[in-house]
């Protein structure tokens, strides 16, 4: 549901361009994207909130979370859930 603009977002903030195309929801994120760092981590997180209108708490984050784009889809989808 969220998937494409999740996407979009990853893509945007990572500064992937073409290659943001690619990614899938098996896409591995998180030691896999060298772009993905704890900086990018943090962009990435005030992005969603600001385009989700969520709040994401420091205990809502764990690698998991952050594991593929599928699971990162699944809890923005989570956190919007009323």
């Amino acid at each position: 549901m969220y998937f494409e603009e999740i996407k979009t977002i990853l893509t945007d903030v990572l500064s992937l361009g073409e290659n943001g195309r690619h990614l899938t929801a098996d896409s591995a994120l998180l030691g896999a994207l060298p772009e993905l760092d704890s900086m990018a981590v943090i962009s990435l997180i005030a992005a969603l909130e600001e385009h989700f209108d969520i709040a994401i708490d420091d205990d809502d984050i764990s690698a998991s979370t952050f594991a593929t784009l599928g699971s990162l889809t699944a809890f923005v989808a989570d956190k919007r859930a009323p």
